[in-house]
């Protein structure tokens, strides 16, 4: 790889990996709920999940979602879902002991599925794979040494996402009232995180609407 694409591709992986999207917006909530440590196990899935998508676009997935429009709208549709009915659990999560419960919870499987499940995952994998291996005569080397690079981006990009929601976790739990917390400013917190999840999903289908007109990407 040359330096100029490695350089295209840092700059690739910094504006997706650390622009606000569903993983960083969760990884976030989770930690601003649970603290950093509850938040750790998503924020481990992320890379996990990603880089086994990642794999399987550049052993030929990608070309399949892509030809396959059902395939395609089925995947978009079950991360909508998904995203949608978490972003419900988050807007009604008032205290952090509800947050402690299994009541906001995303599991580390829950969350390497998740990646399956976003859109955005897909476009960044299927962007890399078409620009940095399809087609390339080293194409298994290049895909090791990108493979390293973006998981490593992910896992980081959400750590620090969720080490600021950490760092909000003691003001978030608002004044306290004979002993008790008030958690008027996590309830805020968490429904705009919640609105956050339901942009994110609104731009995911508006994408993938506007990809499938004209001139749109495949």
């Amino acid at each position: 790889m040359t330096e100029a694409e490695l350089t295209t591709l840092l700059l690739l992986a910094t504006a997706s990996s650390f622009t606000p999207g569903p993983n960083t917006t969760l990884s976030t909530a989770l930690a601003a709920n649970r603290g950093l440590r509850g938040a750790m196990h998503f924020v481990c899935a992320v890379p996990v999940g990603w880089g086994l998508l990642f794999t399987l676009c550049a052993a030929g997935l990608g070309t399949l979602v892509v030809a396959v429009p059902l395939l395609r709208w089925g995947i978009l549709g079950g991360g909508l879902a998904y995203l949608l009915w978490l972003a419900a659990r988050l807007a009604n999560t008032r205290s952090l002991s509800e947050a402690d419960s299994s009541r906001l919870n995303v599991t580390f499987w829950q969350g390497v599925t998740l990646q399956f499940l976003n859109i955005k995952a897909w476009m960044l994998a299927l962007a890399v794979v078409a620009g940095w291996i399809a087609g390339r005569p080293d194409a298994t080397a290049r895909t090791l040494q990108v493979l390293p690079l973006m998981v490593a981006f992910g896992f980081f990009s959400n750590l620090t996402y969720a080490w600021t929601g950490a760092l909000l976790r003691q003001w978030l739990k608002g004044p306290v009232v004979d002993g008790v917390a008030t958690g008027g400013r996590l309830l805020v917190f968490n429904r705009t995180m919640a609105g956050v999840l339901v942009l994110t999903a609104v731009w995911m289908g508006w994408s993938a609407l506007a990809a499938t007109q004209p001139g749109g990407l495949p």
